[in-house]
């Protein structure tokens, strides 16, 4: 018979002895104090006793920390708290500030890998940002001459433009926008309307445009085809279609001039 393995229990790796001291604190539940520090004082040192010496990453960092923790409570079993010389701070204080510290920085860590998992990055700016030149000269203004300025566009605008200053609109004509739509199907034998309103300017423009459509597709001169709704409405050539008949707009629409 031979004899059975010795039975041994896996312990969970630390990253430092501050890891292990915040685990064994939150595992009891504790606030982050000197009396909380020396109740974990025997569990911590269970743990090193248990762990492998080649499993801890610094292990004098862990048994140094094993002698701060022996002597924060040995002095909370002691009758009366210790003379301190003045500016001495107190070991367990210390060390709570600094476990406190620690876990401010492990929560940012978890948060900032989480970010990282989900491909949220980053980039720092390698280059300065441009300086922009200055390209207004305000060193010589005052406060009445920007007030007169003020008032000078006041008086501009209140104005107007004079009755012999007023452009015309330009006019828009149905029978351009035909002869246009025309010529575009001679030369591709297809369009569609979207391509009409390249060269639209105005809401005008485009409502004509639309009006060009609907008279050759009365005239069944073209045929129009939309493939979805809200899709792009394309032209063709219709069941009347002739390549020469821009003369026949020109006597129609003889009246628009």
């Amino acid at each position: 018979m031979s004899a059975e393995a010795p039975y041994t229990v896996q312990l969970p790796v630390y990253e430092g002895p501050l890891d292990l001291l915040l685990e064994l604190i939150e595992r009891a539940e504790l606030d982050i104090t000197r009396i909380a520090l020396a109740q974990v004082t025997d569990q911590y040192l269970e743990y090193l006793r248990l762990a492998p010496a080649h499993d801890l990453a610094d292990l004098a960092a862990f048994l140094v920390m094993a002698a701060r923790l022996l002597q924060i409570k040995s002095e909370a079993l002691l009758p009366r708290p210790p003379t301190r010389e003045p500016g001495e701070e107190d070991p367990g204080d210390a060390l709570a500030r600094q476990l406190i510290a620690y876990k401010k920085y492990k929560q940012v860590a978890v948060l900032l890998a989480e970010r990282e998992a989900s491909g949220l990055r980053t980039h720092l700016r390698l280059a300065p940002p441009p300086s922009a030149e200055p390209t207004l000269d305000t060193s010589g203004l005052t406060l009445v001459s920007l007030q007169r300025a003020m008032l000078d566009l006041i008086l501009e605008a209140a104005r107007g433009p004079a009755l012999d200053e007023v452009v015309r609109p330009p006019v828009v004509r149905i029978r351009d926008k035909i002869l246009r739509l025309l010529e575009a199907l001679r030369e591709h034998g297809r369009t569609t309307f979207r391509e009409m309103l390249v060269e639209a300017h105005s809401r005008l423009e485009i409502v004509v445009s639309f009006l060009a459509v609907l008279e050759l597709v009365k005239r069944q001169q073209v045929v129009v085809n939309q493939a979805e709704l809200f899709g792009d409405i394309e032209v063709l050539p219709g069941a009347a279609w002739r390549p020469d008949q821009e003369a026949d707009f020109e006597l129609d629409f003889e009246a628009e001039e």
